[in-house]
């Protein structure tokens, strides 16, 4: 365990990082301000996709993406039975509780606006795999149980993430084209599962674990980042119009999302008292129960609506409550 310390307290979030809310907000200012300087941008990246997917956007995605699928630690899943009690409320947190918060909320806020509705949809039926780790990390939680649920949620978020899309969508009456849920599930999700699987074997295997988890991965959740910057820029440089001239429209839409993390949130500060959880076991529950992976749902938005839709344009909103 002496040998262990070092390493835990050496691991620091950049300065770069810290400022990440700063960077998004300069990057959707960047983008509206392209989209009104350079309004041929929207008809050139539109032109540039393959089975409804846009192929920049795409890379960027997979890019932010990838990075994530290299936290699942299938060994860590062997300690499922050790304490599943937080594990098993976290896990009803992220695929009962939040979706159909989400969804009350869409009925509540956003009636006759069926994208928006989509948006809060995909978001709220996305349990998070990624920046939950380093959340988890620096509020000095359970990391075992950290990695057992991003772990976890990577892989019931490939079996469950369209049934509970369709199912919350067919609630609502809203129609929505399966195949292209199914794509972006296998493009976004399984694609960069595999990568990440395959990679990460053969990179320890040639390396080391120590230059895999000190060098590799820190350079790839670098590229995540700007990848994610990236996107920001050229969402907002095609919904700028949109937004200018429907600036109600980001009103309407963080309405309803901050109101239901605010819920989802209370709710797993509540189960967890309730439950007599430790801290440690606590603030994961709270962290991974309470957030969203807002990539997948701006993948699967892109590819049923476009990259200028109202509903990409909801989804990246998410941000703000990942």
């Amino acid at each position: 365990m002496k040998s262990e310390e070092p390493k835990e307290e050496s691991k620091k979030i950049s300065y770069f990082e810290k400022l990440l809310p700063l960077w998004v907000a300069l990057c959707i200012i960047a983008g509206i301000i392209l989209s009104q300087l350079i309004p041929e941008i929207s008809e050139a990246i539109n032109s540039l996709q393959i089975g409804g997917i846009s192929i920049p956007i795409g890379i960027c995605l997979f890019l932010m993406m990838y990075p994530a699928m290299l936290n699942l630690q299938f060994s860590e899943l062997k300690k499922l039975g050790k304490n599943p009690k937080p594990i098993i409320l976290t896990l009803i947190s992220n695929w009962v509780v939040a979706p159909f918060v989400g969804l009350a909320m869409a009925n509540i806020f956003l009636p006759g606006y069926e994208q928006l509705i989509v948006a809060i949809i995909l978001l709220s039926s996305s349990p998070c795999t990624a920046m939950v780790l380093i959340w988890g990390w620096m509020a000095r939680g359970n990391q075992e149980q950290n990695v057992i649920n991003t772990s976890l949620n990577t892989i019931t978020i490939i079996i469950g993430y369209v049934p509970l899309v369709a199912l919350l969508t067919g609630i609502k009456n809203i129609p929505i084209d399966i195949f292209l849920l199914l794509i972006s599930l296998v493009f976004f999700i399984g694609v960069p599962l595999l990568l990440g699987i395959v990679s990460k074997k053969i990179i320890i295997s040639i390396k080391g674990d120590a230059w895999f988890n000190d060098v590799y991965r820190p350079i790839v959740g670098k590229v995540s980042i700007v990848a994610l910057l990236t996107t920001l820029i050229v969402l907002f440089s095609l919904n700028g119009t949109v937004l200018i001239n429907n600036p109600d429209l980001l009103l309407l839409i963080s309405i309803p999302l901050l109101v239901g993390f605010v819920i989802v949130v209370s709710f797993n500060i509540l189960i967890t008292k309730l439950f007599k959880l430790r801290y440690e076991e606590a603030v994961i529950t709270v962290i991974i129960g309470s957030s969203s992976h807002f990539e997948i749902a701006i993948a699967t938005a892109i590819a049923m609506y476009g990259i200028g839709s109202i509903a990409a344009l909801g989804t990246t909103m998410g941000l703000y409550d990942s």
